[in-house]
């Protein structure tokens, strides 16, 4: 990935007074609604050590759990592939695409598909990216890598996004109506999905290895539409993604909305098994670092992250 200077970032961000006020306001509201949450379920510390035992168990067992993913997978018609680094993973969407003609990908939240670069390698060879989750579109628009795991442009003031949307897509710049802003940027996504020669892409909040099975937690049911109406569905999947269970899901899915942004759960809960008569489904399990990550004896726990970003609004020098 390409170095960032975080400190010029950092500088530029801070001269804006009133968006450093805003930040540091808007995350200590999700910690708050996260500690809310947290206090009103007795259990609440019993499930953080359930899930990191979990995890620390499918870690330690990680190829044989891999494997039965792959198994099952295949067993319900889906086309697994193995992707050891970024430039692999990239490859393999723009041969699955290019293959069937494709040269439109409309795609949910992946912050695996940041970390690969993907649609800078996509775009070059004549691939249209459609980012459909409001705040990876914003950044999309925009050019700028998403700021945060779970909410990708919190750094931005409404009047930020009607200025950007007046810019890019033909809104009334002076209008930062938050209803406004988004069914505008859903009428601009929209057609998208339907057009001819397009793929769909979603990322991967669990993997059960049981299964087979994708588990997609969104609140925009934009995943939904990317997986659903496109005849082709890709998954990217780290592999790190993977719990053995469909019974250790939920108590994943009663922890992942609610430390992330103080909720019981998301809108949408989505499980991705098999393709539907007609369409294609096809999983990629990418490695790029994490099996290396795993032999650190200092550094292996980080993979039990189920990245909803509660760390992030906690920290004082990140608000």
């Amino acid at each position: 990935m390409s170095r960032i200077d975080h400190a010029k970032a950092a500088g530029a961000f801070i001269r804006k007074t009133e968006h450093v006020a805003f930040h540091d306001k808007r995350l200590w509201d999700l910690r708050e609604k996260r500690d809310a949450q947290a206090h009103g379920i007795p259990e609440w510390e019993t499930l953080r050590e359930l899930a990191s035992g979990i995890k620390e168990h499918t870690l330690s067992h990680l190829s044989d759990y891999l494997e039965q993913f792959a198994a099952a997978a295949e067993a319900n018609g889906v086309v697994v592939h193995w992707a050891a680094t970024a430039e692999e993973h990239n490859a393999l969407v723009h041969t699955i695409m290019s293959e069937r003609g494709m040269t439109t990908l409309v795609k949910s939240k992946s912050m695996l598909t940041d970390e690969c670069k993907m649609r800078e390698y996509l775009e070059p060879r004549g691939i249209t990216v459609m980012e459909t989750d409001l705040g990876e579109r914003i950044q999309q628009l925009d050019h700028q890598d998403p700021s945060h795991m779970v909410v990708p442009a919190v750094h931005k003031l409404r009047g930020d996004v009607a200025e950007l949307f007046g810019r890019t897509i033909g809104t009334d710049p002076q209008n930062s109506d938050i209803h406004y802003l988004a069914e505008s940027q859903r009428m601009n996504t929209r057609p998208y999905f339907v057009r001819e020669k397009t793929a769909g892409m979603t990322g991967c909040n669990f993997a059960v290895a049981e299964t087979g099975t994708v588990v997609v937690c969104t609140n925009e049911g934009n995943a939904d539409l990317s997986a659903n109406v496109p005849p082709l569905h890709i998954a990217s999947i780290g592999i790190e993604k993977l719990i053995p269970k469909v019974s250790d899901l939920g108590v994943f899915i009663r922890m992942l909305s609610r430390s992330a942004l103080g909720s019981p759960i998301t809108q949408y809960t989505s499980h991705f098994r098999a393709p539907r008569p007609g369409t294609e489904m096809h999983f990629i399990l990418v490695d790029h670092g994490r099996s290396e990550r795993l032999a650190m004896e200092d550094f292996w726990y980080s993979l039990k992250c189920i990245r909803c970003g509660a760390c992030m609004n906690t920290c004082p020098v990140y608000r």
